[in-house]
Order: C-alpha cells, then sequence, then structure tokens
C-alpha cells in the first residue's frame, strides 16, 4: 500500500474564513455606499461604477487567463477595485477614460506584481494615480449632486468618445442656471475661494448644489460592519483619522482662521473612504498592531500636509501610497518580540554583571598558592 503525502508551504493552519468569503463581505458593505452615489448623481454615477467594475473584471480575467497573475474572478477582489475606483472618480467622468483607469488598476497595481495577496500598492488608487495623471482636466471636472433630471439625462461629459474632448460641464451647467462654484468640490472651494463648507452637509452629503462624495456617515457604518465582522482591523482608520484630526487641531489652534477647523478636514473630500476601505487593504498595510498605528498615523499627517501645502486640493491618495511604499520598512521596525527573548537578554546582561561562582580574587589565588621553599645554605655553582 503506498501512502502519498502531500507538501505545501506555510500556513499549515488555516482559519475557517477564506478569501472569497472576506472579499464578499466588503463587497456587501460597499452596496449601501454606491447604491447613494447613484441616487446623489443619477444614471451617469451608475454608468460610471459599472463600465470600472466591468473593464477591471475583463483586466483580471485576460491576466488570468495568460498566466500573468495568481487569482479568479471568483476571489471579488477586482469587483473591490473597481466599485472603490468608481467611487473616487467624478460622476461626469468619460466611461472611456473610466475602462482605461480600471484596466490600469488591474495591469499596474496587481497584475505586475503577481496577483492577489502580491500587490505593493492599493490597485484602485494605482487606477485613479494614472487617469489623474493622464486626463488632469477631466478629473478635475465635477458637478453638482442632486441635479433635476439625474435619472434620465447623462451628464453630457459622460458620453466622450474615446480620444476626442469631452463636452464643456462649465456651459452645461450655465444652461441649466448653475454657476461654476456649485461644481467645485468642497475642499477646491476651501483651497482656492477660502470658503469653508458647513458641517453638517459634509457630514451628510445630503445638501444640493454640491460637487460632494459619498457620504462620510454611510462609509463609517458600513466600516463598523466590517470590524466588528474582523474583516478590517480598527486601528487603521482610527489611527487614520485620528492623526489627521489631531494634526489639524495643532495647525488650527496655532493659526487660527487660515486654515480650517478639523471637523472640515475629517469630513471633507475622501480622507473617511480611504482610511476605512483603501488603507486596510490588507495585502498593503502591515500586520502587526504596533505597525498600524504607525501606517494609519503617517497617512493621516500625509495627507492634511498636502492639502495644506501643496497645490492640490486633495492628498488621500498620495498619502496612502507613500505609506504603501513604507510598509515594508514599518513592519521591520514594529516587529514584536519573540516569546521569552526578552527574558534571555535580560539574563544575559544580569550575567555580565555577575561574578562567576568559581571565581576568586588575587588574594585568594596567592594563598592558595604553595610558597617555594629556599634553602639557607644554597650550593655554589662549580
Amino acid at each position: 500500500m503506498s501512502i502519498q503525502t502531500e507538501i505545501r508551504s506555510a500556513p499549515h493552519i488555516k482559519g475557517p474564513r477564506s478569501v472569497e468569503q472576506i472579499m464578499a463581505n466588503v463587497v456587501y458593505s460597499l452596496l449601501p455606499i454606491c447604491a447613494f452615489f447613484v441616487y446623489q448623481y443619477g444614471i451617469s454615477a451608475a454608468a460610471s461604477i459599472l463600465v470600472v467594475t466591468a473593464s477591471c473584471l475583463l483586466a483580471e480575467r485576460a491576466f488570468v487567463r495568460t498566466g500573468t497573475q495568481a487569482g479568479s474572478l471568483s476571489d471579488f477582489s477586482a469587483t473591490i477595485t473597481g466599485l472603490l475606483l468608481a467611487l473616487t472618480l467624478p460622476p461626469g467622468f468619460p466611461l472611456w477614460m473610466g475602462a482605461v483607469a480600471g484596466v490600469s488598476a488591474i495591469a499596474l497595481g496587481k497584475a505586475i506584481f503577481g496577483g492577489i495577496g502580491f500587490n505593493v500598492f492599493n490597485p484602485a488608487l494605482v487606477g485613479r494615480a494614472f487617469v489623474q495623471a493622464a486626463f488632469p482636466a477631466a478629473i478635475a471636472t465635477y458637478t453638482p449632486s442632486f441635479l433635476p433630471g439625474r435619472f434620465t439625462d447623462f451628464i453630457p461629459s459622460s458620453l466622450a468618445w474615446p480620444l476626442m474632448a469631452p463636452a464643456d460641464t462649465a456651459a452645461w451647467l450655465k444652461a441649466m442656471h448653475y454657476d461654476t462654484l456649485a461644481s467645485a468640490s468642497p475642499l477646491a472651494r476651501w483651497k482656492f475661494e477660502g470658503f469653508v463648507t458647513p458641517a453638517w452637509d459634509l457630514v451628510t452629503s445630503l445638501a444640493g448644489h454640491m460637487a460632494v462624495g459619498p457620504s462620510p456617515v454611510l462609509i463609517l457604518f458600513c466600516g463598523a460592519y466590517l470590524a466588528m465582522r474582523r474583516f478590517l482591523d480598527w486601528r487603521i482608520p482610527v489611527a487614520v483619522l485620528g492623526s489627521a484630526g489631531l494634526s489639524a487641531l495643532v495647525i488650527y489652534a496655532i493659526f487660527g482662521t487660515k486654515y480650517p477647523d478639523p471637523f472640515f478636514m475629517l469630513f471633507s473630500g475622501g480622507l473617511v473612504l480611504g482610511a476605512v476601505y483603501m488603507a486596510t487593504d490588507m495585502a498593503t498595510s502591515p500586520v502587526t498592531p504596533r505597525g498600524m498605528w504607525l501606517y494609519g498615523g503617517l497617512i493621516g499627517v500625509l495627507t492634511v500636509m498636502i492639502r495644506y501645502y501643496s497645490g492640490l486640493p486633495e492628498g488621500v491618495m498620495y498619502a496612502i501610497l507613500i505609506a504603501n511604499a513604507t510598509t515594508p520598512l514599518i513592519e521591520r521596525i514594529a516587529q514584536p518580540t519573540p516569546f521569552g527573548k526578552g527574558a534571555s537578554i535580560r539574563a544575559r546582561k544580569s550575567a555580565s554583571y555577575t561574578l562567576h561562582p568559581d571565581y576568586i580574587s588575587r588574594e585568594e589565588a596567592s594563598a592558595r598558592t604553595p610558597k617555594k621553599r629556599f634553602l639557607k645554605n644554597k650550593p655554589k655553582k662549580p
């Protein structure tokens, strides 16, 4: 009788939850956020979510079939990438540019590193960084939320032909009797005009005629669901939001009204979405508790510094990508002490200052040494 031995690499003891189960729950938590985003911006936002997610799935399928990367469509990782990427893009972003963003997110963010679990950077943010560099004017064009007719008419820029300039969104808004200020994001309005959006409008995202993203309150509720199910570690979002709020509070206390209050800094832009869903990516974030605090703190501080002192109104994307690059260093610094190693080090240090049991002083050594007897009348040498 032959016995077959199966040899596998570590880990040999696995938890009851599979990658597919974890990713599926993340998708479930993103569905209410996407639904609210569609409620805000209508069919243009729905088309953007569908096109970006479909492009991610098609790119994932192509790279898996060619053996370029590991994984499959059933692990839901490409779906998460598509949903998050679509939520970071303007609702009127041309659909063909959204497809380019989805393909670049999978190709440059995952496939080039070997697939799921091997990526160094968050794929959704890689895709957004690519299109922000390629199409800077289009990605900076926003439209107000809750426009009339948003469920029947597309935003004209959404339907632009590939490699063709999108429609003039400003002229379209002017024809609808909206000024250009309504199409600016709260961060852009503060950065370039000094206008601070009211707190309630930022938290709920229910105020019309504002270019706001998904509701931060809804994102926090969905993130709390994942944290209670232990599908994400709460330390990272708490560290991101806490360090960003503390940094903004210190600057606000020193310079006063020159900078906005910490509440505005926390709930404007994509900080909450990035803290809950992008900074917590398991493949690109540290695994030790101490490393998570350092990693999240770095993201929060960098976000505030970029928003305040750079020419860009938003800095969450760059802060997370920079922190992703420092994850190996953070894990090296934050490695916990192995069990028993600290006691052995302390024992060796204490032993270096303790006399050995066989040690004797010089006086004792000389007393124990037999003395030589000298003759009084030594014979003379011939």
